[in-house]
């Protein structure tokens, strides 16, 4: 949910959230990775500008999530965002059928969820949108919200006002990117490690446009 103004960020606490992983490790998506030497070079200045606001250490990878799968496994799904190998396979398969093109997006502006600050994404020929249709076709998405690209700058440590946290964006100047997608990645991150790093696990390259 986006945050509005004359509420309160959401913080992001610094424990285990075992109610959430319950023992399991690896958390699964579908996302896009950030490698444009130059944009990475903003989202960096935008990370260290925000740093006071954001949970430390915060060493995720910028990026854009495509598809939330759940956590990982390799057996029958037993809880209910349990993601075996198997849809992982299918997904792969129907990607690799319907041979998508690559595609560009670009970026607009700094904004803010009421747990997370980002830059949103401007994805005007629903390229992501048709992909992730296809990616729910054998499997649910986990929490699925209204899907909204984004680029996470990072979580918020503190629950600041709305107030101070939209002064702050508005004070810092902006600038916006085209990013060219030429492959989508599978991956997973460490369910007990906050902000912590993605880990590749399967590359689909896209076909020249």
């Amino acid at each position: 949910m986006l945050l509005q103004p004359l509420s309160h960020a959401i913080p992001t606490l610094s424990h285990d959230y075992a109610e959430w992983h319950q023992g399991r490790e690896n958390y699964a998506l579908w996302y896009i990775e950030i490698t444009e030497p130059t944009l990475l070079k903003y989202l960096n200045r935008l990370r260290e500008h925000f740093s006071a606001f954001l949970f430390q250490p915060n060493i995720r990878q910028f990026h854009i999530t495509l598809f939330i799968c759940g956590f990982l496994t390799q057996n029958n799904p037993v809880l209910n965002d349990d993601f075996p190998t198997l849809h992982l396979e299918q997904q792969i398969q129907e990607i690799i059928q319907q041979a998508f093109k690559s595609f560009k997006v670009s970026t607009g502006n700094i904004q803010s969820f009421d747990s997370a600050l980002f830059v949103e994404v401007l994805d005007l020929k629903n390229s992501l949108s048709n992909i992730r249709t296809l990616l729910a076709k054998n499997h649910s998405e986990i929490a699925a919200l209204q899907y909204l690209p984004h680029i996470t700058l990072g979580l918020y440590n503190q629950a600041y006002s709305a107030t101070q946290i939209f002064q702050t964006i508005e004070n810092i100047p902006q600038k916006h990117f085209e990013i060219n997608i030429e492959h989508l990645t599978f991956g997973y991150y460490k369910a007990k490690i906050i902000q912590g790093q993605l880990f590749a696990h399967q590359h689909i390259h896209l076909s020249s446009l």
